[in-house]
């Protein structure tokens, strides 16, 4: 397990409590993952079941699962939306969301269907406060 101090949090992205991240595309679209953080307690990612193209969720809405050695994990979206593309590698190459969360290890692309829902996302320095407790 890493130190909070040695995880990677990218300034440019903006996070959930529930761990996700989120990286404003250009127009309405967002990429969506698993941060750091929650990768690396999860350990050793074996499957990730990505949604529907096409399939539209509210914010909040699980629309994803992560299985690792230790556990299934529900990912929630953190913006409404609908999935636009999802990361097909994740299929064959589950363990891109360890290996790089932030770049191959993405979970899906979401068109906004209400862009000022990423006022409420946490930035790096407010994600890391939660992180501490």
């Amino acid at each position: 397990m890493k130190e909070i101090n040695q995880l990677e949090l990218p300034e440019d992205l903006k996070y959930t409590k529930s761990h996700e991240w989120v990286k404003k595309n250009e127009g309405d679209t967002v990429k969506i993952g698993l941060s750091d953080y929650a990768q690396d307690q999860l350990g050793e990612i074996v499957f990730v079941e990505v949604p529907e193209v096409g399939g539209t969720f509210s914010k909040g809405d699980e629309f994803a699962n992560v299985e690792s050695v230790k556990a299934v994990s529900e990912i929630y979206l953190p913006v409404s939306g609908e999935i636009i593309a999802v990361n097909e590698e994740l299929e064959d190459a589950p363990e891109l969301v360890n290996e790089s969360c932030y770049d191959k290890g993405w979970i899906a692309e979401v068109k906004l269907s209400d862009p000022s829902e990423l006022d409420s996302l946490l930035d790096k320095g407010a994600y890391l406060v939660t992180l501490k407790g």
